[in-house]
Protein backbone atom coordinates (compact mmCIF):
# COMPACT_ATOMS: atom_id res chain seq x y z
CA UNK A 1 0.00 0.00 0.00
CA UNK A 2 1.14 3.57 -0.92
CA UNK A 3 2.35 5.59 2.23
CA UNK A 4 -0.01 8.67 2.49
CA UNK A 5 2.04 12.23 3.39
CA UNK A 6 1.20 14.10 6.58
CA UNK A 7 2.91 16.85 8.38
CA UNK A 8 4.43 15.98 12.07
CA UNK A 9 1.83 18.12 13.26
CA UNK A 10 -1.42 16.64 11.10
CA UNK A 11 0.33 13.34 12.83
CA UNK A 12 0.06 14.77 16.05
CA UNK A 13 -3.42 15.78 16.09
CA UNK A 14 -4.20 11.99 14.56
CA UNK A 15 -2.62 10.62 17.73
CA UNK A 16 -3.85 12.99 20.29
CA UNK A 17 -7.79 12.23 18.86
CA UNK A 18 -6.72 8.73 18.74
CA UNK A 19 -5.89 8.84 22.63
CA UNK A 20 -8.88 10.53 23.36
CA UNK A 21 -11.13 8.10 21.63
CA UNK A 22 -9.65 5.45 23.68
CA UNK A 23 -8.65 6.88 27.25
CA UNK A 24 -12.11 8.93 27.38
CA UNK A 25 -14.80 8.25 24.83
CA UNK A 26 -14.74 4.03 24.40
CA UNK A 27 -14.93 3.85 28.09
CA UNK A 28 -17.65 6.60 28.27
CA UNK A 29 -19.58 4.63 25.75
CA UNK A 30 -19.12 1.30 27.03
CA UNK A 31 -20.79 2.61 30.24
CA UNK A 32 -23.63 3.98 28.60
CA UNK A 33 -24.17 1.11 26.86
CA UNK A 34 -24.27 -1.32 30.57
CA UNK A 35 -26.82 1.46 31.99
CA UNK A 36 -29.23 1.11 29.36
CA UNK A 37 -28.76 -2.70 29.28
CA UNK A 38 -29.88 -2.63 33.07
CA UNK A 39 -33.05 -0.53 31.91
CA UNK A 40 -34.40 -3.83 30.77
CA UNK A 41 -36.11 -4.43 27.09
CA UNK A 42 -33.01 -3.86 24.54
CA UNK A 43 -36.01 -4.02 21.77
CA UNK A 44 -37.81 -1.23 23.11
CA UNK A 45 -34.27 1.17 24.33
CA UNK A 46 -33.83 3.77 22.38
CA UNK A 47 -30.71 4.86 24.58
CA UNK A 48 -29.10 0.95 24.26
CA UNK A 49 -29.56 1.80 20.10
CA UNK A 50 -28.47 5.24 20.28
CA UNK A 51 -25.24 4.20 22.91
CA UNK A 52 -24.99 1.10 20.17
CA UNK A 53 -24.40 3.79 16.91
CA UNK A 54 -22.10 5.57 19.24
CA UNK A 55 -19.57 2.58 19.60
CA UNK A 56 -19.95 1.84 16.28
CA UNK A 57 -18.59 5.44 15.08
CA UNK A 58 -15.86 5.60 17.70
CA UNK A 59 -14.85 1.80 16.88
CA UNK A 60 -14.81 2.72 12.84
CA UNK A 61 -12.49 6.26 14.04
CA UNK A 62 -10.03 4.41 15.56
CA UNK A 63 -9.48 1.67 13.00
CA UNK A 64 -9.35 4.22 10.76
CA UNK A 65 -6.74 6.77 12.36
CA UNK A 66 -4.74 3.69 12.96
CA UNK A 67 -4.74 3.29 9.55
CA UNK A 68 -3.61 6.43 8.44
CA UNK A 69 -0.87 6.63 11.13
CA UNK A 70 0.35 3.02 9.94
CA UNK A 71 0.16 4.36 6.36
CA UNK A 72 1.63 7.54 7.22
CA UNK A 73 5.01 9.32 5.65
CA UNK A 74 5.64 11.64 8.46
CA UNK A 75 7.21 15.00 6.66
CA UNK A 76 8.51 17.44 8.71
CA UNK A 77 8.08 21.17 6.97
CA UNK A 78 11.09 22.83 8.76
CA UNK A 79 13.90 19.71 7.99
CA UNK A 80 13.19 20.14 3.96
CA UNK A 81 15.57 21.51 1.71
CA UNK A 82 13.52 21.67 -1.66
CA UNK A 83 15.59 24.32 -3.14
CA UNK A 84 13.09 26.72 -3.17
CA UNK A 85 10.47 24.38 -5.17
CA UNK A 86 6.99 23.89 -3.98
CA UNK A 87 6.55 20.87 -1.84
CA UNK A 88 4.22 19.05 0.12
CA UNK A 89 5.02 20.88 3.74
CA UNK A 90 5.83 24.28 1.98
CA UNK A 91 3.90 27.50 2.87
CA UNK A 92 3.46 29.07 -0.44
CA UNK A 93 2.97 32.61 -0.80
CA UNK A 94 0.93 33.42 -4.24
CA UNK A 95 -1.07 36.22 -5.93
CA UNK A 96 -4.06 35.30 -8.08
CA UNK A 97 -3.80 37.51 -11.73
CA UNK A 98 -6.88 39.41 -10.12
CA UNK A 99 -4.58 40.41 -7.10
CA UNK A 100 -6.04 38.52 -4.35
CA UNK A 101 -3.15 37.48 -1.94
CA UNK A 102 -2.86 33.86 -1.24
CA UNK A 103 -0.41 32.36 1.55
CA UNK A 104 -0.95 28.61 1.89
CA UNK A 105 0.94 25.31 3.67
CA UNK A 106 0.37 22.48 1.60
CA UNK A 107 -0.96 19.63 3.44
CA UNK A 108 -2.27 16.66 3.78
CA UNK A 109 -6.31 15.49 2.67
CA UNK A 110 -7.25 15.24 6.98
CA UNK A 111 -5.30 18.44 7.68
CA UNK A 112 -6.52 20.78 4.83
CA UNK A 113 -8.46 23.68 6.39
CA UNK A 114 -8.54 26.70 3.93
CA UNK A 115 -9.63 29.05 6.64
CA UNK A 116 -6.45 28.07 8.68
CA UNK A 117 -4.22 28.18 5.61
CA UNK A 118 -3.41 24.69 4.93
CA UNK A 119 -4.32 23.41 1.19
CA UNK A 120 -4.78 20.13 0.61
CA UNK A 121 -2.40 18.74 -1.56
CA UNK A 122 -4.75 16.98 -3.54
CA UNK A 123 -6.22 20.08 -4.38
CA UNK A 124 -6.49 21.39 -8.50
CA UNK A 125 -4.45 24.94 -6.59
CA UNK A 126 -1.56 22.49 -4.72
CA UNK A 127 -1.40 20.09 -7.88
CA UNK A 128 -0.56 23.14 -10.08
CA UNK A 129 2.29 24.57 -7.84
CA UNK A 130 4.02 21.61 -6.45
CA UNK A 131 7.58 21.85 -8.30
CA UNK A 132 7.31 25.53 -9.16
CA UNK A 133 9.41 28.16 -7.10
CA UNK A 134 9.25 32.05 -6.56
CA UNK A 135 8.65 34.05 -9.30
CA UNK A 136 6.65 30.86 -11.29
CA UNK A 137 3.55 31.21 -12.84
CA UNK A 138 0.92 28.35 -12.54
CA UNK A 139 -2.76 28.19 -14.15
CA UNK A 140 -5.23 26.43 -12.51
CA UNK A 141 -8.64 25.52 -14.04
CA UNK A 142 -11.26 26.64 -11.65
CA UNK A 143 -15.52 26.64 -11.73
CA UNK A 144 -15.39 30.26 -12.93
CA UNK A 145 -12.64 29.43 -16.05
CA UNK A 146 -8.75 29.27 -15.67
CA UNK A 147 -6.89 31.55 -13.95
CA UNK A 148 -3.39 32.38 -13.34
CA UNK A 149 -0.91 32.36 -9.92
CA UNK A 150 2.38 34.35 -9.46
CA UNK A 151 4.51 32.50 -6.86
CA UNK A 152 6.13 35.27 -4.97
CA UNK A 153 7.76 32.99 -2.11
CA UNK A 154 7.98 29.64 -1.19
CA UNK A 155 8.84 28.58 2.75
CA UNK A 156 9.55 25.47 5.10
CA UNK A 157 8.23 26.21 8.32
Amino acid sequence: MAKTPITTRGAELLRVELQRLKSTERPAVISAIAEARAHGDLSENAEYDAARERQGFIEGRISEIESKLSNAQIIDPAALDADGRCVFGATVEFESDQGDHFVYQIVGEDEADIKAGRLSVGSPIARALIGKSAGDGADVQTPGGMRHYEILDVRYE
